[in-house]
């Protein structure tokens, strides 16, 4: 968590209170952690979606041949397929997650563990599971429109203009379920936070008692460790579901859907079909997130918005 500032004293103006300022904050902060996050994350994750919903088992050799192949047929640009996407929607989808988890943390704090200096790690895990699923109920239509245009290899499989021919036509076609056919993988996906953010905390507490590093040094190591080894080596098998989900059109929506994609990748691939695209994914997740977290709880501090 962000250590309180002591450089606003008085409430901002007659208006608004130290507390509502420091709600707001938090999601003002999101925004920057979702512009550092896709900045750097976007072309890995590019690879990782193509690997993780290629069909044809003779496209990619592995992640290094994907790269390889992108780069041959599409140049730079291959790897930026669906930037917008998530430029506009990590900034929404992080805005809302680090928001809420600022927020919840603060409602922790205040009517749970009043007495604690400190909210503990269990009120940091359940802070951070209850800000996955609030952002889940926006997510969906943002990934479904980032990964059908990631898997618009050549013009053979191009089908959409862009972001919002995507939602233009699945919403023509199946209404706002199809837009949220990935709502039930998207809240199983983000369950796992309880990882990340209770291996973030505790890494960050061994950080400021172990280590003379400044706060934005701590804040890039241990949100850098914290989704790589924390979240995303547990949840990766999920996120693999959730893709496959979101790219097969045969899937319709329901919970049936996800259990159906689970047997489909065992069948077709075994065990090692969940993790797919998966060395891609764990070379993003550190950069990405750690630029994110770091950019987030800058904001929070210097802003001087109380934890």
């Amino acid at each position: 968590m962000s250590k309180s500032s002591n450089a606003i004293t008085e409430p901002v103006n007659s208006l608004i209170s130290n507390e509502t300022y420091s709600r707001i904050m938090g999601f003002v902060a999101g925004v920057f952690s979702g512009v550092a996050k896709n900045a750097v994350g976007h072309p890995f994750d590019t690879i990782k979606v193509r690997l993780q919903t290629s069909q044809n088992e003779t496209r990619f050799k592995g992640p290094l041949d994907c790269v390889y192949k992108t780069f041959r047929n599409q140049g730079i640009r291959g790897f930026y397929l669906g930037f917008t996407p998530p430029l506009v929607g990590w900034i929404l989808m992080d805005s809302v997650m680090l928001g809420c988890l600022h927020n919840y943390r603060m409602l922790m704090h205040k009517y749970v563990y009043p007495n604690d200096e400190k909210l503990p790690l269990s009120g940091c895990i359940i802070s951070g599971v209850l800000a996955g699923w609030s952002v889940s109920f926006i997510a969906p239509p943002i990934e479904l429109a980032k990964a059908k245009l990631q898997v618009q290899y050549d013009k053979t499989t191009t089908r959409y203009k862009g972001p919002l021919d995507v939602i233009k036509k699945i919403y023509s076609a199946q209404g706002i379920r199809g837009l949220y056919k990935g709502l039930i993988s998207t809240l199983i996906f983000r369950t796992h936070f309880v990882y990340w953010w209770g291996s973030y905390e505790l890494l960050t507490r061994w950080f400021r008692e172990n280590t003379k590093m400044s706060e934005a040094a701590i804040n890039f190591w241990a949100g850098g460790f914290s989704a790589s080894f924390g979240f995303w080596t547990t949840a990766y098998p999920s996120d693999v579901v959730k893709q496959v989900v979101l790219c097969n059109d045969k899937y319709d929506g329901s919970f049936k859907s996800w259990r159906t994609a689970v047997k489909d990748i065992y069948q077709s691939k075994g065990i090692n079909g969940f993790f797919k695209g998966f060395v891609p994914s764990f070379l993003r997740s550190f950069p990405a997130n750690a630029a994110a977290l770091a950019a987030f709880e800058f904001v929070l501090r210097t802003s001087g918005a109380k934890s």
